[in-house]
């Protein structure tokens, strides 16, 4: 399930078959995070991550082509198993807040990003949004592989 909301925003939400602890542990273990975040194709390599309120991540994302993508972002928020706020630094500036619910035993992970840039999200909503859905697919297979 897919929505969104306002121009500068770009929402994604999927509900997955594993407690809030497993999804949460995803996105706060460097190992497990750097395995799925990105798009198909994409690596990623961790040089800087500091899971508290104002720690960094620093990254660089590596395109199945080759391209190197740098990134920094800053932990605002960090609310065990329920929430994760970062504020990523560069060019696109944004903040992504990911919001764990469980629902009958399934976690709802709802991933909202914000941008600074109006005009970028007008112009890259539909890449983001099937970035997005292919970042959740990643974390899926993930999932399926450490606890199926």
């Amino acid at each position: 399930m897919t929505a969104t909301a306002g121009k500068n925003e770009v929402i994604n939400t999927r509900e997955f078959d594993y407690p809030r602890e497993f999804i949460f542990k995803a996105w706060t273990t460097p190992d497990q995070l750097s395995r799925w975040w990105g798009p198909k194709g994409f690596t990623n390599t961790f040089h800087e991550f500091d899971v508290r309120p104002g720690g960094q991540w620093r990254f660089v994302m590596h395109g199945p082509n080759g391209t190197d993508y740098p990134n920094h972002s800053e932990f605002e928020e960090i609310v065990p198993e329920e929430r994760i706020v970062v504020h990523h630094l560069n060019a696109p500036e944004f903040q992504v807040t990911a919001s764990f619910e469980e629902v009958d035993g399934r976690t709802r992970l709802t991933f909202r990003q914000v941008f600074v840039n109006e005009k970028f999200v007008e112009g890259a909503r539909t890449f983001l949004m099937d970035a997005n859905e292919q970042n959740f697919d990643r974390l899926s297979d993930l999932l399926a592989e450490l606890y199926s």
